[in-house]
């Protein structure tokens, strides 16, 4: 089912503002660089091998909606709404995460490249990453205590006050993290995984 609809304020601050509802929607193989998605609320949508790429996506709202092999990249993010938003196999370099409407962020990445993106500050408990690249993400002051890294690469990632508690790495790669500036109480590593915990020490595991 495909549907849109719209609602118009009648008096306060919703007057003559016009709101755009889509539902159920798939949009695929849509430009979006060249006509720009209508600010509104997309809830149960599918956008499928979509370029978003330095598009201004902010003030808008995405429900429970999935993003395959799209193109991301320096996308802005001021105030959107990410409910329930599922990413996968799409490139999302460079992108401001801490721009969004953080108390309703709810994500997960699959397939994901989000080299230089940022987290900095904000709530992603339980979120999960799978096979993905974060090399360069900022992380710092972010809230991930039971999130999931599973085979991720993170070269070059940044923690710095980050709550890790019960986080899983066990599968990951490259992470450099100091157990004295962030909470790791309960978490997951490999004896792999080491020296990306022992790294400030200088010292040599065998």
């Amino acid at each position: 089912m495909d549907m849109e609809f719209s609602f118009t304020g009648i008096g306060g601050p919703l007057a003559n503002m016009t709101t755009i509802f889509i539902e159920e929607k798939e949009f695929e193989a849509i430009d979006f660089t060249k006509k720009p998605l209508k600010t509104g609320v997309y809830e149960y949508c599918t956008f499928k091998n979509c370029d978003f790429s330095k598009s201004d996506l902010a003030n808008i709202t995405f429900i429970e909606s999935v993003f395959e092999g799209c193109n991301l990249s320096l996308v802005s993010l001021n105030n959107t709404i990410l409910r329930d938003i599922d990413f996968r196999n799409s490139k999302i370099i460079g992108v401001r995460f801490d721009n969004c409407e953080d108390l309703l962020l709810s994500v997960s990445f699959s397939g994901c490249s989000l080299k230089h993106s940022s987290f900095y500050g904000i709530n992603m408990r339980k979120t999960r990453f799978e096979k993905t690249n974060l090399q360069d993400v900022d992380f710092t002051e972010c809230n991930l205590s039971a999130a999931v890294f599973d085979e991720c690469d993170l070269h070059g990632a940044q923690f710095f006050n980050t709550i890790l508690e019960k986080v899983d790495f066990r599968t990951s790669m490259n992470y450099s993290i100091d157990p004295e500036a962030n909470k790791i109480k309960n978490g997951k590593f490999s004896m792999f995984g080491l020296v990306g915990l022992l790294g400030k020490y200088d010292i040599k595991i065998y």
